[in-house]
């Protein structure tokens, strides 16, 4: 398998240096890996993932995403459309669209017709088991029905990658166990790469591997005991 992911000397600061966010990352992920990313809060984690996903950019080092160079390519919003899913903590839907609605903002970059992107959306819908709630606003779901929802438009442009930070954050463990079966599930069957934030370790047991970040450094590749007791969502 190719490395969808290569960082080189990854570096990040902020507030004029006296943040180190980054200090010298270097990783590679292959394509269609699971991985968890794991470390205590300021660790690094979080700045790590909006890297991969252009959402910031470094102050040194080098990134290679899906293909893209990121400090060099120009259409990073062409990027992160076709290339990237975002999962956040907080779903971020719209709340004046319905669901369905939501679904279809990413595609709207995309040469889809208005009837192609419905029919994607509600497809998606059906596969998160919401297509029942498709006409309804984001206010009459539960949490972790949102959050499914949330799942479902980060798949809409047929992402290589799913970027996933701290998607269960604030859920019950019960709701927490049934989105990430549902991101595994499409991780398998959609054969995209999973790359999830997270400072639970039970979420990041499930992944292929788990990297350890540490004071902006990594300190675990993913080469440790964590992999040896995965424990069973299905």
């Amino acid at each position: 398998m190719s490395n969808i992911v290569e960082i080189n000397g990854l570096y990040k600061s902020y507030e004029n240096g006296n943040i180190k966010a980054l200090n010298g990352i270097d990783l590679t992920i292959k394509e269609g890996e699971f991985v968890s990313i794991i470390g205590p809060s300021g660790s690094g984690k979080s700045t790590l993932l909006n890297m991969l996903g252009a959402l910031d950019l470094p102050d040194k080092g080098s990134i290679k995403v899906a293909g893209y160079d990121l400090l060099s390519n120009k259409k990073l919003n062409e990027f992160r459309s076709q290339k990237i899913g975002f999962v956040f903590q907080l779903h971020n839907l719209i709340p004046n669209l319905s669901v369905v609605e939501n679904i279809e903002i990413p595609m709207f970059t995309s040469k889809m017709s208005n009837s192609e992107m419905r029919s994607r959306a509600l497809e998606l819908l059906d596969i998160v088991d919401l297509k029942d709630k498709a006409s309804l606003k984001p206010s009459k779901l539960s949490g972790g029905e949102r959050q499914r929802v949330a799942i479902a438009r980060s798949l809409a442009n047929n992402p290589s990658i799913i970027l996933a930070d701290e998607p269960t954050g604030s859920l019950d463990s019960k709701t927490s166990t049934k989105i990430l079966k549902q991101l595994i599930d499409l991780h398998k069957h959609e054969h995209v790469t999973l790359i999830v934030v997270t400072h639970d370790m039970d979420v990041a047991k499930l992944a292929d591997r788990t990297i350890e970040v540490l004071d902006g450094k990594l300190v675990n590749a993913g080469d440790d005991s964590l992999l040896e007791d995965k424990i069973n969502v299905e």
